[in-house]
């Protein structure tokens, strides 16, 4: 799946998605130093190599799709290194089921934080999931305490399936029915698809 995103940009109002490369490395490996981030994702640090190695399996990996949230605002202008404000994860996992896509977001810039980044960037990627990957279901693993998060996906119609309180996390689910393919769309009909090559491009002429 993530090869199908690596020429794949799609611009928001807030945000623009740009699939990982090894030039937003360093900045993720600076964010992932932090506890609270840690914590919330539920992850280990890595050393910078490490974190190098990560994106490269990952760009290899056929159950992830990962898009770098920009600020749309900066970007193309500024870097994309220093326009970076978080992640966004759809993992297809189930084997039993390819059309179940366990979605993950991240906003890392505590600055950039309930101002609507992170649900315009989730439904971009729900929508492109739906269109792109043949996803009919999504699902999304949540710390208890992160309640933000929690009440974000509610508002995108999820509904709470599960608690486990060994891992303190929540489940919410997301069928997509027609109505919700419909609502869907109509959320995201203002994103622009673009390719990635042809922005960096134009990128570079703005930067220089």
């Amino acid at each position: 799946a993530m090869k199908i995103n690596q020429d794949t940009v799609l611009r928001g109002k807030k945000v623009t998605l740009v699939p990982y490369t090894a030039a937003h490395v360093p900045r993720y490996h600076e964010w992932m130093q932090s506890e609270e981030l840690q914590r919330l994702t539920a992850s280990e640090p890595l050393s910078l190599e490490q974190e190098y190695e990560m994106q490269r399996s990952w760009q290899d990996d056929a159950d992830k799709c990962t898009f770098i949230v920009l600020d749309a605002g900066c970007w193309p202008g500024q870097a994309e290194e220093t326009s970076m404000v978080g992640d966004v994860n759809l993992f297809l996992t189930n084997t039993e089921d390819p059309t179940l896509g366990e979605i993950e977001i991240m906003i890392a810039e505590p600055s950039y934080r309930g101002r609507g980044f992170g649900k315009e960037a989730t439904l971009l990627m729900m929508a492109y999931g739906v269109r792109s990957l043949g996803i009919t279901k999504f699902e999304a693993k949540i710390g208890q305490e992160n309640e933000a998060s929690i009440c974000m996906f509610k508002k995108l119609h999820f509904k709470e399936v599960a608690v486990n309180s060994v891992f303190q996390e929540v489940t919410l689910r997301l069928d997509v029915s027609d109505q919700e393919r419909r609502w869907l769309l109509e959320q995201t009909n203002h994103v622009e698809e673009k390719s990635y090559a042809e922005l960096k491009q134009l990128a570079g002429v703005l930067d220089t």
